[in-house]
């Protein structure tokens, strides 16, 4: 809570310098942030006992829904949300880095009010935790818990001895990525500093909150959209993937691994069917196709979520390859969301297993990701998880339909919020908002934001009898 409220000088010293009147709701908002975890590290009592993964579930957890419960505070007292709840919503939004507003008039905000909520974007896109862990040594006994709680699933591989240290090279890496985007908007896009830095921390955490109603299509410019399709694709990356290209010289590790191959081979494929499928039936020409498909696959598949055009209006079948997308999700490791493809690599082979078997009975075949041979406790892991997945996606379709929506609108209102991908279909179209949305189900697309965060297992360990009853 302390680190959190010391971030909100950001913003506070940018409404400053623009003699905004924000200044004094930053002010209470970075006093009382800061002034909560101070007391609460004063009245914790120092343990020298290891964190426990029980623990450490329930506290990543606590820290996630109190900091957004902090990060509400500026949109509150600053008036932008007339509800608590609504201000809650777009804090939730932010640090979990889906996107999806309730944030009708974005124009008329303040530039510090829109530095807040893109910069929680981008403290939320490597993580809450893992930058406490990178910057403090403190929390060195029970860390790896609590890095595990906040990063669950399949994990981008111990890049060195220690994990602060594995943790402060993708944090360097995820800096380094975002100071080049800056500089390349500013400087090749000819963008201003205050729309280069939102868009920036909207593309590296995969977030997609932009400084303008329209997005991207705002600016009507191809270098702006050329640049952020090469970061949003960088961004669905594996950071360690990045870490070895990048960090110790080694190619091979990026362009032999199967989700890296299969990543690009679905982005180029689905940019391709889309970009047909609109010169066929809306009659676009090809270049135009061709940039609106590029750039909506990798923004969706990347689950980063901005938009050049208003694909709501799109074709149904280019409509549901982008639903398609937001399911499947960018690579294990990245900033991005969803369900993510190392997880379908193993369905897809433990599904072909189970027919092999149907035949041959006694045959024992292994699951084999990149060469390495998965154990079964891992393998029903993922299935679990994928099964989890797709529950919450069905519940969460029913609560909304019965709320009023529109099948179109329930269903991608769910996978945009449980994949953190933002914008979805129908009401909630790239161009609209979730204001609309009753305030039940604004509370299920919270839940559903947080745990697609959190990638589920750890929100739903705080639910079983036994985690409670386990000593």
């Amino acid at each position: 809570m302390t680190i959190l409220g010391v971030a909100m000088l950001f913003p506070l010293f940018w409404g400053l310098y623009h003699g905004e009147p924000t200044t004094t709701v930053f002010t209470v908002a970075v006093s009382v942030t800061t002034g909560s975890g101070l007391l609460l590290w004063r009245l914790t009592p120092a343990a020298k006992e290891r964190f426990s993964r029980r623990e450490a579930l329930l506290l990543v957890t606590g820290v996630w829904a109190l900091s957004s419960v902090f990060g509400a505070i500026p949109y509150y007292l600053g008036g932008v949300f007339p509800s608590f709840l609504d201000a809650y919503f777009e804090a939730m939004s932010s640090f979990t880095t889906t996107g999806a507003t309730v944030l009708n008039n974005i124009e008329a905000q303040y530039q510090s009010i829109l530095i807040w909520r893109n910069f929680s974007q981008w403290l939320g896109g490597m993580g809450i935790i893992t930058l406490f862990v990178a910057l403090f040594p403190m929390l060195g006994m029970g860390a790896a818990h609590l890095v595990d709680a906040e990063l669950p699933g399949p994990q981008t591989e111990k890049l060195t001895v220690r994990l602060r240290d594995t943790i402060k090279s993708l944090w360097f890496l995820y800096l380094g990525f975002s100071v080049v985007e800056f500089l390349l908007l500013w400087q090749a896009g000819r963008l201003p500093v205050f729309d280069s830095v939102i868009i920036t921390f909207g593309t590296m955490p995969t977030g997609g909150f932009a400084a303008t109603s329209l997005s991207i299509g705002a600016y009507n410019s191809v270098i702006v959209d050329v640049i952020v399709i090469v970061f949003m694709a960088i961004a669905g990356v594996n950071f360690g993937l990045h870490y070895l290209f990048l960090g110790r010289r080694q190619p091979s590790h990026l362009f032999n691994n199967p989700e890296f191959r299969i990543y690009i081979i679905l982005l180029v494929g689905a940019s391709v069917l889309i970009a047909s499928n609109l010169m066929h039936v809306m009659a676009l020409p090809a270049a135009d196709s061709f940039r609106h498909g590029f750039f909506q696959s990798v923004s969706i598949m990347t689950t980063t979520g901005f938009s050049t055009v208003d694909f709501n209006l799109w074709p149904s079948f280019s409509r549901t390859v982008l639903l398609m997308l937001m399911i499947i999700g960018a690579s294990s490791g990245s900033t991005g969301g969803a369900l993510k493809i190392t997880r379908f690599i193993v369905l897809f082979k433990y599904t072909f297993r189970r027919i092999s078997l149907t035949f041959n009975p006694q045959a024992v075949i292994p699951i084999k990701v990149g060469g390495t041979v998965l154990n079964e406790r891992v393998i029903s892991g993922i299935i679990g998880m994928a099964v989890l997945y797709f529950t919450c996606i069905f519940v969460g379709f029913l609560i909304m339909a019965g709320l009023g929506l529109d099948p179109v609108s329930a269903l991608s209102s769910v996978l945009a919020t449980l994949g953190n991908v933002g914008p979805g279909l129908g009401v909630v179209g790239p161009l609209a908002s979730y204001a609309a949305i009753p305030a039940v189900g604004k509370v299920v697309l919270i839940l559903a934001m947080l745990a697609g965060r959190l990638e589920l297992i750890t929100i739903f360990a705080l639910l079983a009898p036994s985690f409670w009853k386990w000593r």
